[in-house]
């Protein structure tokens, strides 16, 4: 895990988790900008394939709201094994 990630939030984890940060043994990326800037995505098991493709994440600050998504892909200057996921923008 990247020292400089203690402390920072994972997608997904519960808002009353009293340690909502990422796990020794996972595999995280972090998402850059848009409603879901910050927070880490634990893609431990994903393919080169998966990865590549980026991901539809469900956030209430998207444009859409409650319901919406966000899309996030990989960052090109990353190579195959990115760090990074950039914000594409909001779908419904």
């Amino acid at each position: 895990m990247d020292a400089a990630w203690r402390g920072r939030r994972v997608y997904g984890a519960d808002r009353d988790d009293p340690d909502p940060g990422p796990e020794p043994g996972h595999d995280y990326v972090e998402l850059v900008g848009g409603p879901l800037d910050g927070q880490l995505l634990d893609v431990t098991g994903w393919s080169p394939l998966e990865v590549a493709d980026g991901v539809l994440l469900m956030s209430e600050r998207g444009e859409f709201g409650p319901g919406g998504r966000c899309a996030y892909e990989p960052d090109e200057a990353d190579g195959v094994y990115p760090t990074r996921f950039g914000w594409r923008g909001d779908v419904p």
